[in-house]
């Protein structure tokens, strides 16, 4: 993500409520009930968006998720392996780990 500072002029309606430039919802990859932290000090408002959690984007038309931070391969790979298990004891009745291997080594 690029970094650099730009300057808006925006208005604030009845209620108070302003619309972030697109530009700016851009940047920061914002969208519609995506959470902002506030910080106010003397005559500025400073407003961050909250990362905390891990969901859903569309990037250029595809979904995508969306992480604080890269992933490990090693972490990718340890949930496929416990995602893999899972199903396996799911398709053949609960066995667990132990039977399972001895059930593959029979029937070769």
């Amino acid at each position: 993500m690029a970094k650099y500072h730009c300057e808006y002029h925006i208005n604030g309606d009845k209620a108070g409520r302003v619309v972030l430039p697109k530009p700016v919802r851009d940047e920061l990859q914002l969208s519609a009930g995506d959470s902002l932290e506030i910080e106010t000090s003397e005559d500025q408002i400073v407003l961050r968006p909250v990362r905390n959690r891990v969901g859903m984007r569309k990037k250029q038309g595809i979904w995508v998720l969306d992480f604080d931070g890269p992933v490990s391969a090693a972490d990718t790979n340890r949930v496929l392996q416990n995602i893999r298990r899972e199903r396996e004891r799911s398709a053949l009745g609960g066995l667990n780990s132990k039977t399972l291997s001895a059930t593959r080594r029979k029937s070769r």
